[in-house]
């Protein structure tokens, strides 16, 4: 089966920074910072108590209130975006084959915030009191569900699961399926609402988490030499893949062409990367053998960055071991330095980034970068602290998951 091209035509967000792409870029061109003291619950017996949160995001812009009540926060948010996507998109799905469009979007923990109501429910009141919309909101496929029940679409509907690596795993999985003809356009992303008390205690278990409570702002801080954790938050992304010659046919704005698709496993530990970084080493390497172009062609990497001591180093590692002499000459910037860390929505909120980059000419800096850590390599460039007028072409965003799960995505400028 020849192999066709696919490209982005429309971009969708929900963020703690901005609610939609234009509003997110314009945000970390400008440094600012998405991260405060948790509002949405009491952090007071918690050693974290900062996180970013969806402040304005409102379902009811997007839904109605019996529809709403009926999803869980992770659901709504998804929900959101790819109207936002569609919008952009100007696909009108009334005229298309519904046959041919298929919704596949990540998610790395689902509806963790029905579980926690619903238990405190079966637990004060029993379990006749236990909501019958408790499983449709708490399963991590709801989102895709509910996007393609929104348009009727009847094509491919799946839900990826790979922790921090699921949106950029389920846009991968929606680029094969354009690309090989099943479909001729996929709604795809990934979304994420773990920004809960359950969800941030876990994380504070693990002791993954920035403890600067007494300066939410600066407590991002990828490849910074004082860096201390990532910082937890919620929010989606959602992009339209396209099949080209029909979005080119019908005068699509083209965002950029998705050309390559690296995916492998650590095979390691359940929550360290290798710390030679050899796993995201080869998904980047995957990723660039089906672009069919030379490292030296990539002008923008959007890191996982996550802020945490083992992933940044061990992904600076990686970067070098792909790009050899180019990797100093290279722009690598953090996108969580702003917002967060979005889990199972982050790689899905940094492609809509990327698209931004190539569309604007600029890269977004990494913020909170006083002093590079030894570690991550001083020589290397991280675009500290100040936006960069730039012509991207060509831009990578990696995502690398719990579990070992590694996933690299390469753009083009059409």
């Amino acid at each position: 089966m020849t192999e066709r091209r696919v490209v982005i035509t429309g971009l969708g967000c929900v963020t703690p920074l901005a609610e939609s792409p234009e509003a997110l870029f314009e945000g970390l061109c400008q440094a600012r910072s998405a991260i405060s003291i948790i509002e949405s619950f009491d952090t007071s017996e918690y050693p974290v108590k900062i996180g970013g949160e969806c402040k304005q995001f409102d379902i009811e812009n997007y839904a109605g209130v019996r529809e709403a009540k009926r999803m869980d926060r992770f659901t709504q948010m998804a929900l959101a975006s790819s109207i936002q996507a569609v919008n952009d998109s100007g696909l009108d799905f009334e005229a298309e084959n519904k046959h041919r469009i298929g919704v596949i979007i990540g998610t790395g923990i689902g509806g963790i915030k029905e579980i926690e109501d619903q238990h405190i429910r079966l637990l004060n009141k029993g379990p006749r009191k236990v909501s019958p919309f408790c499983v449709p909101k708490l399963m991590g496929n709801a989102a895709s569900g509910c996007v393609s029940i929104q348009y009727g679409l009847k094509g491919p509907n799946l839900c990826i699961v790979t922790a921090c690596a699921s949106a950029s795993h389920a846009i991968g999985e929606a680029f094969w399926n354009v690309r090989s003809g099943r479909s001729d356009v996929c709604i795809t992303g990934g979304s994420e609402a773990a920004l809960t008390p359950i969800g941030l205690a876990s994380f504070c278990a693990l002791r993954s988490l920035s403890t600067r409570n007494d300066n939410p702002t600066c407590a991002s801080r990828p490849f910074d030499k004082d860096r201390n954790g990532f910082v937890l938050s919620e929010g989606a992304g959602i992009l339209i893949l396209e099949e080209y010659e029909r979005a080119k046919k019908r005068g699509a704005k083209i965002y950029a062409e998705l050309i390559g698709y690296g995916a492998t496993g650590d095979g390691h530990h359940i929550t360290a990367p290798l710390e030679d970084g050899s796993g995201a080493t080869e998904a980047m390497k995957l990723a660039l053998e089906q672009a069919n172009i030379a490292p030296d062609k990539i002008d923008y990497i959007n890191a996982h960055g996550t802020s945490t001591e083992l992933n940044d180093a061990a992904e600076s590692l990686a970067i070098k071991n792909v790009f050899g002499a180019h990797a100093y000459k290279l722009p690598v910037s953090s996108t969580k330095s702003c917002i967060g860390h979005t889990l199972g929505a982050s790689g899905a909120i940094e492609l809509v980034v990327c698209c931004k980059t190539i569309e604007k000419g600029v890269i977004h800096p990494t913020a909170n970068l006083d002093q590079v850590a030894d570690e991550c390599d001083p020589k290397m460039d991280y675009v500290p602290k100040q936006a960069r007028s730039a012509k991207v072409n060509v831009a990578l965003s990696n995502s690398l998951g719990f579990g070992g799960h590694n996933s690299t995505l390469i753009i083009a400028k059409v």
